[in-house]
């Protein structure tokens, strides 16, 4: 049996932490900037960790399970 392939587009949006939890980028931060505030772009420069709920997703797309 091959194997699996990580997906491409999951490998390039997200990168795992040293304690195992899953970083992301914010969205909405590429285009259009002129029309958001100041306070709002600062707040989505800076990276998060992906939501409980869509953890078993993304570590499925990674071939981490």
């Amino acid at each position: 049996m091959p194997k699996m392939k990580t997906k491409s587009s999951a490998k390039k949006r997200f990168k795992l932490t040293g304690t195992g939890k899953i970083k992301r980028k914010h969205a909405f931060k590429s285009h259009i900037l002129t029309k958001k505030s100041k306070k709002r772009k600062l707040k989505l420069t800076h990276d998060t960790l992906v939501n409980k709920a869509d953890v078993s997703n993304v570590k499925l797309m990674l071939r981490l399970k």
